[in-house]
């Protein structure tokens, strides 16, 4: 019976260590799916009913230490799915800084999202190009980076030719370093390892003679006090 519950408690915990280290393996894989699903271009067709410009209090630089607030213009454009539910987009540059689309244009676009409003009876589908997430409990907001007027709600991109192109040449990228990684590991890591190894055993039998030797004495030494002793 202990023999079973000690097998049994064994292979929980084997199973516990092995989906520990799968979990572990897989959440730096999670992690950049997830930040290329948020940076990489999204494409979402709506129709565009209004557009808004809103006033943020943010806190910024040597200001956020001091308490200070400033405030900022944020641009909306509000749209809604074919199903009628709602969608909304922030406009804002990106300028030189990341994400890298270099953004310059939020005026303009706004402009061409006031244009492109339309109403239900009449509508005009517009192919939103944008990234990020909208997370309505951190009042998120994905940036609309261009707008395209389509024909209608099912048409979209048949391939998203940006994302398959950065994710192949992500993958690429990725090999090479693998593949320089091991060059280095095979030809300049392990072999130093080995000679490492080498000289250690090396350095622990080199006084084996020696120490042979010593312990053969203290034997010898033992025998003969042992063989006085009797004769006394």
């Amino acid at each position: 019976m202990s023999q079973s519950y000690d097998a049994d408690r064994s292979f929980k915990w084997t199973f516990i260590l092995e989906a520990t280290g799968w979990v572990l393996r897989l959440l730096p894989i999670v992690a950049v799916a997830m930040f290329l699903w948020y940076y990489l271009p999204g494409y979402d067709v709506v129709r565009v009913v209004d557009t808004d410009v809103k006033r943020m209090d943010v806190k910024a630089g040597e200001q956020a230490e001091q308490g200070e607030v400033l405030n900022r213009d944020v641009r909306f454009i509000n749209a809604v799915w074919p199903d009628g539910s709602p969608r909304v987009y922030r406009n804002e540059e990106t300028g030189w800084g990341f994400p890298w689309y270099m953004k310059f244009d939020s005026q303009n676009l706004q402009a061409k999202a006031q244009d492109m409003r339309s109403q239900e009876k009449d509508p005009t589908w517009v192919l939103v190009t944008h990234y990020g997430w909208r997370l309505p409990i951190f009042s998120a907001f994905p940036n609309a980076i261009n707008l395209e007027e389509v024909e209608g709600p099912a048409a979209e991109p048949l391939v998203p030719w940006i994302n398959v192109v950065f994710i192949v040449v992500l993958l690429i990228v990725v090999l090479i370093v693998w593949r320089l990684w091991r060059w280095f590991v095979d030809r300049h890591w392990l072999p130093v390892m080995r000679r490492l190894e080498i000289e250690r055993r090396l350095d622990d039998t080199a006084g084996l003679p020696s120490k042979t030797w010593a312990w053969l004495r203290e034997e010898v030494s033992s025998v003969v006090e042992d063989m006085r002793a009797r004769k006394r």
